[in-house]
């Protein structure tokens, strides 16, 4: 593993870990399909959140909230449909509601912005 996919997990299992601390119970972890990944699904009752995680070791090139462009929270809305039509039965999937977050995990301090798009 590189040095940066091993910053990447760890960054993950951080935000895996919030989350769970905060009642959320993890659904998934890197869910890959062909059109890319989601990187952790959550829920918390009715709501499935899906998450995109940016673990930064420096603000050098951005911070990692300002990486999840347009682009690419279009791709992660497409994934998040593509996870909710694999559900079954469908009549679940109508009880369900999505939320986006945006974890930035910098120096090993957490931060989630809710609702970031």
């Amino acid at each position: 593993m590189t040095d940066r996919a091993a910053t990447g997990a760890a960054g993950e299992a951080a935000a895996a870990a919030w989350y769970e601390a905060h009642g959320y119970q993890v659904l998934e972890r890197n869910w890959r399909r062909r059109e890319g990944e989601l990187d952790l699904i959550v829920r918390s009752g009715r709501t499935v959140v899906f998450c995109e995680v940016k673990t930064r070791t420096s603000d050098r090139f951005g911070t990692g909230a300002e990486a999840v462009t347009e682009p690419k929270q279009r791709r992660i809305r497409r994934l998040a449909a593509r996870w909710f039509a694999e559900l079954t039965p469908a009549a679940g999937r109508r009880a369900l509601t999505a939320r986006f977050d945006v974890v930035t995990v910098d120096g090993g301090e957490v931060c989630v912005i809710e609702g970031a798009f």
